[in-house]
């Protein structure tokens, strides 16, 4: 496939650190991609545009990803026309956003966005009207950036050059601001302009180019790689909300698990995840299984076509710095269920302050590690109360996350496993072998002159290795 994308494609051998005013032309001869290949609503809103006079193209993503044989999730447009111009257009459209308006066109569950040229703002410029132009704060990232400019101006201000891509489904050509092709050609995930200066704009980049290293299984050129680990700390300064979105679309895509080790790397999965980062230095060994084994079967369900939670994600990327705070607890007394949900309070309170976990969210995330302080009680009908309780299988999955990362439990998930597929008997009998194991959770019982033997504070508490 990449053999016939750069049929007949002379690629220049000098590196785009820039984009250029004139873009490499491929015609229809020197791409793989085919009007077949695209959205059919894509290519009428496109058509649509030019007929009226703008200029329209694809862009971004969907050319990358058709030029690597991958399936576009989505197909956006780039075009001349303003946002109420193409309103107009468009009796389907709707206009949306306020740090920059889009257009977000509708065929039935599709939807085609519409983004008008952008441009970087000037430096220096001392307009009155403020609230259309970008401004940036005292380490240079952007605040605002709503200046509207040219098809070049538009290429010269998009993050990397794989994505400066932009494709007229009309004359079948793509247009190549940044030697982008150059790139998906080499496997290479390449900043456009200076890339200290561009982290400095939107430290979200940052995340963007782990991203699409995970996705396409491209490296990281160096000269953008490299200031990484530097500029990491600066994802502090973006709003927790948009990094909640962000994480989502890191760990939520099909590729967690390389996705993760990409952040560890470059130093960002602490500055996502701090205390799971602490975590990971204290104890490397388990953190490390636990994670990847929540990031693998996320990959796997995703594959699967299977649903996935956000909860379970979150309970498993954050579990390793809990079981220590909540032993610290236990040492001052706290009985175990108490200790554990002040701990887990604590730890998804202190994680909100990075990234902003819906409460749709944290409430499970609590449900599901409360669980594991009750699924070691199994005596009389607790058993049974627990397999009727919605947060059971999340629970339960989650303790079998945790053995697979090498948990002592005492055999706990294979006893819930038999449990839950064998008869009323044969659980009558499970639940009066624990009684009679003195590795059990309930104590024989022995006779004393006080009476029965009172179980002492704490001994119902699972292990935390």
């Amino acid at each position: 496939m990449l053999k016939k994308l750069f049929k007949s494609f002379r690629s220049p051998l000098r590196r785009a650190h820039q984009s250029h005013s004139s873009p490499e032309v491929l015609t229809n001869h020197q791409h793989c991609i085919h009007r077949g290949d695209i959205s059919r609503y894509a290519t009428s809103v496109v058509e649509r545009l030019q007929q009226a006079g703008y200029q329209a193209y694809l862009v971004g993503g969907c050319v990358r990803d058709l030029l690597l044989d991958i399936d576009p999730k989505d197909f956006d447009v780039a075009t001349s026309a303003t946002p109420e111009q193409v309103r107009a257009e468009f009796r389907n459209a709707r206009v949306i956003g306020r740090r920059f308006k889009l257009v977000h066109v509708h065929f039935g569950r599709e939807i085609i966005e519409v983004a008008t040229f952008r441009a970087n703002h000037p430096e220096g410029d001392d307009e009155e009207d403020s609230s259309h132009l970008a401004s940036r704060n005292e380490s240079g990232r952007i605040l605002r950036d709503n200046v509207y400019g040219s098809l070049e101006d538009d290429a010269q201000r998009r993050d990397f050059t794989i994505n400066a891509l932009y494709y007229d489904p009309s004359t079948e050509r793509i247009l190549d601001y940044a030697n982008g092709v150059h790139d998906i050609r080499n496997h290479l995930v390449r900043l456009i302009g200076d890339p200290t200066q561009r982290y400095q704009e939107d430290p979200v980049r940052m995340l963007r180019a782990v991203r699409f290293a995970a996705k396409l299984d491209f490296d990281i050129e160096k000269h953008s790689a490299a200031p990484i680990y530097k500029l990491a700390p600066m994802l502090r300064e973006i709003p927790s909300a948009r990094l909640f979105e962000e994480v989502l679309k890191l760990f939520l895509a099909g590729y967690a698990e390389f996705t993760y080790e990409l952040l560890v790397d470059y130093g960002l999965f602490g500055e996502l995840f701090p205390a799971s980062a602490a975590a990971l230095k204290a104890n490397p060994d388990y953190t490390d299984e636990l994670i990847r084994n929540a990031l693998i079967n996320t990959d796997l369900r995703i594959q699967q076509n299977k649903p996935v939670t956000p909860a379970f994600l979150f309970a498993a990327l954050l579990w390793p710095a809990l079981p220590a705070r909540v032993l610290k607890l236990q040492e001052r007394g706290m009985p175990p269920i108490p200790a554990m949900q002040e701990a887990a309070h604590e730890l998804i309170s202190e994680q909100c302050q990075r990234i902003a976990i819906p409460k749709r969210f944290t409430m499970p995330i609590r449900e599901i590690w409360d669980m594991q302080e009750r699924l070691p009680r199994r005596s009389g009908k607790r058993a049974d109360l627990l397999l009727e309780n919605p947060r059971f299988r999340a629970g339960y999955d989650f303790l079998l996350l945790r053995e697979s990362a090498g948990e002592q439990t005492g055999g706990l998930g294979d006893w819930w496993t038999v449990y839950q597929d064998a008869s009323d008997s044969e659980r009558r009998g499970m639940i009066r072998d624990l009684s009679q194991d003195a590795t059990g959770e309930v104590p024989r019982k022995r006779r004393r002159s006080g009476g029965k033997r009172k179980r002492a504070p704490g001994a119902d508490a699972p292990s935390h290795d």
